[in-house]
């Protein structure tokens, strides 16, 4: 069947994103979601009046949406409210210690010296630093498809005093964790700056010093909550395109990428259906993108690249509480013993940590409907390996619930937990895996370690087959929120040029 315009593959916030990007420049487009709903991992579960954001939980960058929103010249806030958070995060240690992340930097620095006087200059150290490589980020990085150094900068075109300063910043002699080293001697205020990189799924010992500027983008530009939950994202998405004309079709699952001579031209469903389109986004996970959607030579020459790693994942506990835990803060960390025995246990050994950092989200600290009254509607993540043959997940996650909650118990006052649970949910990697066609379970697409090439990701325009274009926490910028986003603006950016600029040359001919 003959579609034309543009096909999507996948209804996460990249496949949203690119959707309404495209059809405010004008272009007709088509999106397959193979699941019943649209938002990819940002869905919902309710539950006996409980309601809980099944996947992020976190809002950065909100400028990111912003921009999504003004290609169709609409105002964001006739579509989410939002709202800023103090604290960031509330973090929990095992000695007992309690530290917040407050919103502003001066305050942030205040909590940070009030507990080890000499990191509060360093704290404003390594806040230059991040704002240093934040700059460089927006500059080369972000906003356009990246693949690798020479997509970032021309250096012979460019080379100047300025451009050789944006290099040298980039650190890429140090990883992340030996930045914070430099400037942080507190093991308490290190952890809390490591887990910044939780964002993209990935080791503080082996993910470049670059990624640092994650914090000056969370503590310049805050941390958000969408009210009616991060689940609220996708909706509005979804309704801005809805009112640009997108085709959006779900529970359709595509299972082919039609090609001749090296370039996409239709997609063909799992029941056989095939849909003609002169472009093609995908959603999906990019290395399972070419390994099974394409195949043939352009799944082997990608596969000859980089080495491409998934991120880590993960076991979700959805809990629907009688009581509230009021010493909790919206969002909160409670830290493991040991961050190399975590990290090393995770990535290294590829075995869940044996004292692991939980996430936990408690969002009626600001919206009071996601509970019944006096309740509470938590979310606890705990970062665990990316799926291996031998992992199953039907069997390890009973003695890996009580790992948890008796982390919580011990380290975040929560003794009682098992006393007040009356709705209660999971999510495995297995699970993750299964519902989301990502690599391996992976929660955050690909892992980011190696000091020069670690942020970098497949581009959104490939490389291998022509008209295709890739979105997602898998291609660049990489995972979060705010990143996939903008992966999709940049996917639908790099089309739309390419469109045009092949429409002005058959115009000329």
């Amino acid at each position: 069947m003959r579609i034309g315009g543009t096909g999507i593959i996948g209804g996460g916030l990249g496949g949203l994103a690119a959707a309404c990007t495209l059809a405010a420049r004008g272009h007709k487009v088509t999106l397959f979601e193979k699941n019943p709903w649209l938002g990819g991992k940002a869905a919902v579960l309710e539950e006996a009046g409980f309601r809980f954001d099944m996947g992020p939980t976190i809002l950065t960058m909100p400028r990111v949406l912003e921009r999504i929103f003004s290609e169709a010249g609409r105002n964001i806030a006739d579509y989410l409210t939002l709202v800023r958070l103090d604290p960031q995060w509330r973090c929990f240690y095992d000695d007992g210690t309690v530290l917040d992340l407050r919103e502003t930097e001066t305050d942030a620095r205040a909590a940070i010296g009030a507990l080890n006087p000499g990191d509060a200059k360093g704290f404003d150290d390594f806040m230059a630093v991040a704002k240093r490589l934040a700059e460089v980020s927006d500059k080369f990085f972000f906003w356009k498809s990246v693949e690798d150094l020479k997509d970032t900068m021309n250096l012979k075109a460019n080379m100047s005093l300025g451009t050789l300063s944006d290099v040298l910043s980039l650190r890429m002699h140090r990883t992340v964790a030996g930045q914070i080293k430099r400037n942080i001697a507190d093991p308490r205020v290190r952890q809390m700056l490591e887990h910044f990189i939780q964002y993209v799924g990935s080791s503080p010992l082996g993910a470049p010093a670059v990624l640092c500027g994650i914090a000056q983008m969370q503590l310049g530009e805050g941390v958000w909550y969408p009210m009616g939950g991060t689940r609220a994202v996708p909706v509005a998405l979804t309704r801005l395109a809805e009112e640009l004309g997108v085709d959006f079709r779900t529970g359709v699952d595509v299972t082919r990428i039609h090609t001749e001579d090296g370039s996409a031209k239709a997609l063909v469903t799992s029941d056989g259906e095939r849909f003609e389109f002169d472009r093609i986004v995908s959603n999906m996970d990019s290395v399972r993108t070419y390994r099974e959607l394409i195949g043939g030579a352009a799944w082997d020459s990608f596969a000859r690249g980089r080495k491409r790693e998934a991120a880590c994942s993960g076991v979700v506990l959805y809990l629907g509480l009688d009581r509230a835990y009021e010493h909790l803060a919206h969002h909160n960390f409670v830290f493991s013993r040991d961050p190399e025995e975590e990290f090393g246990s995770i990535y290294g050994k590829g075995e869940p940590a044996p004292d692991p950092t939980a996430y936990i989200a408690a969002p009626a600290r600001t919206e009071l409907g996601v509970a019944p009254e006096g309740g509470e509607a938590l979310y606890i993540l705990v970062h665990t390996p990316y799926l291996r043959d031998r992992h199953d997940w039907s069997r390890m996650l009973p003695a890996y619930r009580r790992t948890i909650l008796d982390k919580l118990a011990r380290a975040a006052g929560m003794g009682d937990i098992e006393e007040r649970i009356v709705v209660e949910r999971t999510l495995t990697p297995q699970d993750i895996h299964d519902r989301y066609k990502v690599l391996n379970g992976a929660i955050y697409g690909l892992a980011s370690h190696g000091k020069v090439l670690g942020a970098f990701k497949p581009g959104n325009r490939s490389r291998q087959v022509k008209g295709l274009y890739l979105a997602g926490g898998s291609a660049h910028p990489g995972p979060g929120m705010p990143m996939a986003l903008m992966s999709g603006w940049i996917a639908a950016d790099t089309l739309h040029q390419d469109a045009t600029s092949n429409a002005a040359h058959v115009a000329a001919q």
